[in-house]
Parts: structure tokens; C-alpha cells; sequence
């Protein structure tokens, strides 16, 4: 069923090359969901065609971090009432989100069936796409493993606490030693300064480089900024609210630099080959 389904994405119409990124941390609370929204804000701002999947499957907040409302979702598409382009909602700057469900425990174990369910909504997909970020869901479940293997970047988010950078680690040895992934790209959030992101990087880059054979590379340090604080309560994003702020400054900075990021020509450049490796039981990732 996963090869016809997988077969017929090849005719979309979509022929452009679309860059993905997954967005990953290994624990909750180091700021993927803002440096998610954000990223993909900045890259709309400057032209881009973004979408946004929330790929917390169970427990889903991109839309409420934006106070967007929510009629139906991921579950409404696998179940058969709508297409995936019915469920889209629009962000800011013309961002399109693709919302997951909240406190549907279901939606984190899907069936082959539904896996299937979901190359079929990906295959009708109307919207256009320049890039997809994946917000995924905290922890190393077979999802975030998933999610993760299948985009071309892996965006890994750590804060100077010992469990995400352990947690991180974990991540990023379970992706490397059981997926074959091998580049990684690392954003340093709520650090002091410049000199602590680095101090950070260095100390994940450290234990990686003893145990592991991957290569990391620091992306970006994002600054500990009230003001991002203040954007959450105010539902909206920090590039928007106050982009003159230094976590802003930061994070317009990352999708400048995201989206110069090369698009292999195979493979990995196309939407279809990210659901392919987001649903094949069998897909291994190749070295980036």
C-alpha cells in the first residue's frame, strides 16, 4: 500500500524543489515552537511560501502560540472528512499551518492505514510550498525519529540545562547510529551572549565528537529575551512584536541563513520523498 501510495506522489504537479526542515530538541520547554513560528515568519517576510506542520501530533500549540482558531485538524484528514488543504490555516504574512490535534493520544500511534491516509493528503496537496518546517514533539518517540529522518536539516534546540543537552545527545545518537543521519545543525537558545552559545555548542559537540561519528554545526545563538515572554502572552511573534529585539535580530538571521541552505537534487528534494521517509517502516536516512 506505502509503495502505490508513495508512487503516486510522483504526479503532483508540484515541481519546484521545497526545502525541509525539522525542528527537534530531544526534551520540551528549549523554545522549538518560537524558534519554529519565528523562523517560518521571517522566511514569509522575506518572499518565502512557508507551511508550518505541527508535528506534536497529540499534544498541538502552533496554532494556539499564534491565537488562531482551529475547526478541524490532521485527525479530520485521516478520518476522511476533508482534504489536507481544508485544514490548512493561515498565519502571519500569509504562513500556512498545518494543525495537529490536543490530548488525542491515537493521533501519536498511527496504523499503517493512516499512515497511508496521510501520503494520500500530502499527494492532493494543492498549496504551494517553498518550505516546510516540522515543529516536532518533544521526547525520541518513533514520530519525532520519523519526522526528523525524513527533512533534509535538522534543526536541534538546546538550552544551557544539563537534561536538553543530554536529552539532545540522545536524539541526536538514536538518529545517527539507527538512521544513518549525520549532519546536524544546532541552535543555542535563551544563552547570555554569543560567548555562551558557543560554550554550549562546544560542550554537545564535545561528548558527540567522542561517541559519535556525526557533524554538528552551530546555526544560530538566540539570546534569553523578555520580550519573547511577552509576545507569547500577546499570541503573536517576536519578529513581529518587537523585531528589533535581540532574540528577533537572531532568529531573522537564522532564516536567512536556512534558506540559503543547498536543496539536494535527490535525495531528499521533494515534498514527496519526505513523506515517503516520514511513513516507510523500511526508509533509512542518507548521510547529510
Amino acid at each position: 500500500m506505502i509503495e502505490d501510495q508513495a508512487s503516486s506522489l510522483r504526479k503532483m504537479n508540484q515541481s519546484q524543489l521545497i526545502k525541509v526542515i525539522a525542528v527537534t530538541g530531544g526534551k520540551g520547554g528549549v523554545g522549538k515552537t518560537n524558534i519554529t513560528l519565528n523562523t517560518a515568519i521571517s522566511m514569509a517576510k522575506q518572499g518565502k511560501r512557508v507551511m508550518v506542520l505541527d508535528g506534536d501530533l497529540g499534544l498541538a500549540n502552533v496554532d494556539v502560540m499564534l491565537g488562531l482558531r482551529v475547526e478541524r485538524n490532521l485527525s479530520h484528514v485521516l478520518s476522511g472528512e476533508c482534504t489536507l488543504d481544508e485544514v490548512l490555516v493561515t498565519g502571519p504574512h500569509g504562513i500556512k499551518i498545518a494543525p495537529a490535534t490536543s490530548g488525542t493520544q491515537s493521533m501519536t500511534e498511527l496504523s499503517a492505514i493512516e499512515h497511508a491516509g496521510l501520503i494520500r493528503a500530502f499527494s492532493e496537496l494543492r498549496s504551494q510550498v517553498d518550505v516546510l518546517i516540522v515543529d516536532t514533539a518533544a521526547g525520541i518517540s518513533d514520530m519525532v525519529l520519523s519526522f526528523s529522518k525524513a527533512a533534509q536539516d535538522i534543526m536541534v534546540v538546546v538550552c544551557d540545562e544539563p537534561t536538553s543537552l543530554t536529552d539532545a545527545y540522545a536524539l541526536i545518537k538514536i538518529l545517527n547510529r539507527q538512521h544513518g543521519v549525520f549532519r546536524f545543525k544546532v541552535v543555542a537558545n535563551m544563552v547570555r551572549d554569543t560567548r555562551e552559545g558557543h560554550e554550549l555548542f562546544n560542550k554537545l559537540s564535545k561528548v558527540t565528537g567522542r561517541f559519535l561519528d556525526v557533524a554538528l554545526e552551530l546555526v544560530a545563538t538566540v539570546p534569553f529575551d523578555e520580550n519573547i515572554r511577552r509576545a507569547v502572552r500577546k499570541q503573536t511573534s517576536i519578529v513581529d512584536a518587537y523585531p528589533g529585539s535581540p532574540a528577533a535580530v537572531a532568529i531573522s538571521q537564522l532564516a536567512t541563513k536556512a534558506m540559503n541552505w543547498p536543496i539536494p537534487n535527490q535525495p531528499g528534494g521533494h515534498l514527496e520523498f519526505f513523506i515517503e521517509q516520514l511513513v516507510s517502516p523500511k526508509a533509512t536516512g542518507t548521510q547529510r
